[in-house]
């Protein structure tokens, strides 16, 4: 079982809790940030489709390549942890332009978790993306690809993930909140960006139950 199989309460009580951060304070913590990044997850949706619903945490997206640039926008603000399959490993500030690969738990986490001390609750849960600062390249299967001016979408002056992209993200769980997030988008999908979601699942999932929807 990894993180994202546990309900709330497991979490909670295995890991602590998080602080509620909205796309908005994602905006004011990444001012200034030289890197490439956008706000993921939930939220990347609800942007698009303008419908709302709970959220448990708050998820960024910034490149894999770029973490050390991310490591050291956030010294002295928050902690950086590296979570890989429910491990999880503090990235110590001593050596902020550490190769990523050997900082990582197994070398092979995909997200660094933030927050400001050990009696903090979780800020936010920051996904590392393959990818240049021009191109958008899916983590699971490299060869879907978008360029990046396709791929991130900007509301009220915040980088976000496209909705189809992040679709493409959370079609592996098919959660009941990332159904009503399909359910939701879909009929907002022009014909280009819905091929395109469809596409993209059936090569990453196969028979997939979503793909009648997207049809």
């Amino acid at each position: 079982m990894g993180v994202n199989d546990l309900d709330h309460d497991a979490f909670t009580a295995l890991y602590g809790g998080w602080a509620g951060r909205t796309p908005a304070d994602a905006a004011v913590l990444m001012r200034d940030y030289p890197g490439t990044w956008a706000v993921a997850g939930g939220w990347a949706v609800e942007a698009f489709t303008g419908v709302a619903r709970p959220h448990e945490d708050t998820d960024l997206v910034v490149l894999r390549s770029e973490l050390p640039l991310l490591r050291r926008h956030l010294a002295g603000r928050l902690h950086v942890w590296g979570v890989s399959s429910g491990a999880m490993v503090p990235l110590l500030e001593d050596d902020p332009d550490g190769d990523p690969d050997a900082l990582l738990p197994d070398g092979g986490a995909g997200q660094v978790w933030t927050r400001r001390s050990a009696t903090d609750p979780w800020e936010y849960d920051v996904l590392l993306d393959p990818g240049t600062p021009e191109e958008w390249v899916c983590k699971r299967d490299h060869a879907i690809r978008l360029p990046r001016t396709r791929a991130v979408v900007t509301y009220d002056g915040v980088p976000h993930l496209a909705a189809e992209v992040q679709l493409l993200m959370k079609a592996k769980g098919d959660r009941p909140k990332d159904r009503a997030d399909l359910e939701a988008a879909v009929p907002l999908l022009d014909a280009e960006r819905r091929s395109w979601l469809r596409d993209a699942v059936a090569a990453l999932h196969p028979g997939h139950p979503w793909l009648d929807r997207l049809a």
